[in-house]
């Protein structure tokens, strides 16, 4: 057995964790700018009510 291959399936395990972690990163990040975007609109919502 020659060290190439070994490396080459580390190196294969070692992108599929970070493209992994990546994914999950990006989920968050959407998550949390939805969540900025509902509470701009709330807080409009609530300057409009308290001027009426």
């Amino acid at each position: 057995m020659t060290v190439r291959p070994v490396l080459s399936a580390v190196a294969l395990g070692l992108s599929l964790v970070l493209l992994t972690g990546c994914g999950n990163t990006i989920r968050g990040v959407g998550r949390d700018l939805g969540n900025a975007v509902d509470a701009t609109q709330d807080a409009g919502r609530s300057v409009v009510n308290s001027v009426k």
